[in-house]
């Protein structure tokens, strides 16, 4: 009996999501349906593909093997998919956008209903993450990336820049005081990220006239948990204007050390791989978000 295409799509969700279950609800199948996918897939290949223990399952070395063709297969099937709808000249299938949660809440969210009311055959799927991923590992099709590009091996359209201010509300500058310089400000309560050390470089020298680096009393991996954390009079964060001038505009959060705060703007860039010829559903994206977005 030959291999189906369910139980390969099976296998990969099991490798990304990690246990049967949550792979089964990625596919939308119950929990049991999965679970004779592969049993099906392993008894048609005579081969053990995880090792299965208590809290995940493992690749074997057959099963790493199995992946990389699978996910190869499948790509190459895709394209098959998109060359016959380009076509038809119409954007159609899965389009799995990344990017990190206050990008995603602030600024895609807001256009996704345009988007999916001008091109309906396409179908959205949103993942957030806070830290860089894998593309093709992760098989998305587009990521949103804040900061100086590293990954050469990526194709990339700029969206724009977005400047980083200093921000406190109202009710915390209340409470605490007003920081006049920047040696007053590293007596006050600041925010800052666990992940990526260079985010806690605020625009604003220090005594040696460098970029002051914080040692952060609460820290988050997520931008978005810090502004609800100065929106809640926390402490002082330091972020995008994309995510904060709303708050700015209506008063919920005051700019602090105008005067001393350096203009350094963050460029803000649509990622994909482009191996072949973009998919009308990769394309018309990125050309809606050049259009659309304004940071």
């Amino acid at each position: 009996m030959k291999v189906t295409i369910n139980e390969l799509y099976t296998f990969i969700s099991i490798v990304d999501k990690g246990t049967i279950s949550e792979a089964s609800e990625h596919l939308d199948v119950t929990v049991s349906a999965a679970s004779r996918a592969l049993s099906r897939l392993e008894n048609k290949l005579n081969t053990a593909l995880f090792r299965r223990n208590t809290r995940r399952l493992e690749l074997t070395e057959e099963g790493e093997k199995y992946l990389s063709r699978v996910r190869s297969i499948l790509n190459d099937l895709e394209a098959a998919e998109d060359m016959l709808m380009q076509r038809k000249n119409i954007p159609s299938g899965k389009l799995r956008i990344d990017a990190a949660t206050p990008f995603m809440l602030h600024v895609l969210v807001p256009l996704i209903d345009k988007y999916n009311h001008t091109y309906p055959q396409v179908e959205i799927e949103l993942v957030n993450n806070e830290n860089l991923i894998d593309l093709l590992e992760k098989r998305t099709d587009i990521a949103i990336r804040i900061g100086e590009l590293k990954d050469s091996t990526l194709s990339a359209t700029p969206l724009g820049l977005t400047q980083v201010r200093i921000l406190a509300s109202p009710d915390y500058l209340k409470k605490n005081g007003t920081p006049k310089d920047v040696e007053e400000l590293m007596n006050h309560k600041l925010l800052g990220f666990s992940s990526l050390e260079k985010l806690n470089d605020w625009p604003i020298y220090d005594s040696f006239n460098n970029l002051l680096h914080i040692q952060p009393t609460i820290k988050a991996d997520s931008g978005e948990t810090l502004r609800q954390l100065a929106l809640c009079g926390t402490g002082i964060i330091c972020l995008s204007d994309f995510m904060t001038h709303k708050d700015v505009a209506a008063g919920r959060l005051i700019q602090l050390l105008v005067s001393s705060t350096l203009k350094v703007e963050k460029p803000v860039n649509i990622v994909y791989y482009r191996n072949r010829e973009l998919s009308k559903r990769v394309s018309s994206f990125i050309e809606f978000l050049k259009t659309e977005v304004k940071l």
